[in-house]
């Protein structure tokens, strides 16, 4: 198996590979990737690739095969079912950070009457600032 390790991923700082690939800064304190011979970004790659796009986990491979990192579809969902509850509760946080500090951010919710197949559905919908 090939690993690929970019520099102070591994034994340096590891943010230094979250940070590269412009996503935020996961944890602060320990490394979840501390065990791991593989780099760090190539696991985030993985777990993003699959969770962000409608990927099976084999096409995962088969991209990740495509760029040289050689590991197995049961890899990537041992990461995901390892890394993804991380990722995705540090992705939720700094997104209602950024949106608790915007001024203007406010919500409600809207009542609206639709029709669909004929029938006449009433139907509340939260709307934010962004609609």
């Amino acid at each position: 198996m090939l690993h690929i390790c970019f520099p102070g991923s591994i034994r340096g700082n590891w943010l230094e590979g979250t940070k590269a690939l412009g996503y935020p800064p996961l944890m602060t304190q320990r490394s979840p990737f501390r065990y791991f011979k593989t780099s760090p970004v190539v696991i985030l790659l993985a777990v993003m690739l699959y969770i962000r796009f409608p990927l099976s986990l084999r096409n995962v491979e088969d991209l990740l095969h495509e760029r040289g990192v050689e590991i197995s579809h049961e890899i990537v969902c041992y990461w995901w079912n390892l890394f993804g509850p991380i990722f995705a509760a540090e992705i939720r946080r700094k997104r209602v950070d950024r949106m608790s500090q915007c001024r203007k951010w406010r919500w409600h919710l809207d009542e609206i009457y639709e029709k669909s197949n004929g029938e006449m559905h009433y139907l509340w919908r939260p709307v934010d600032n962004e609609n």
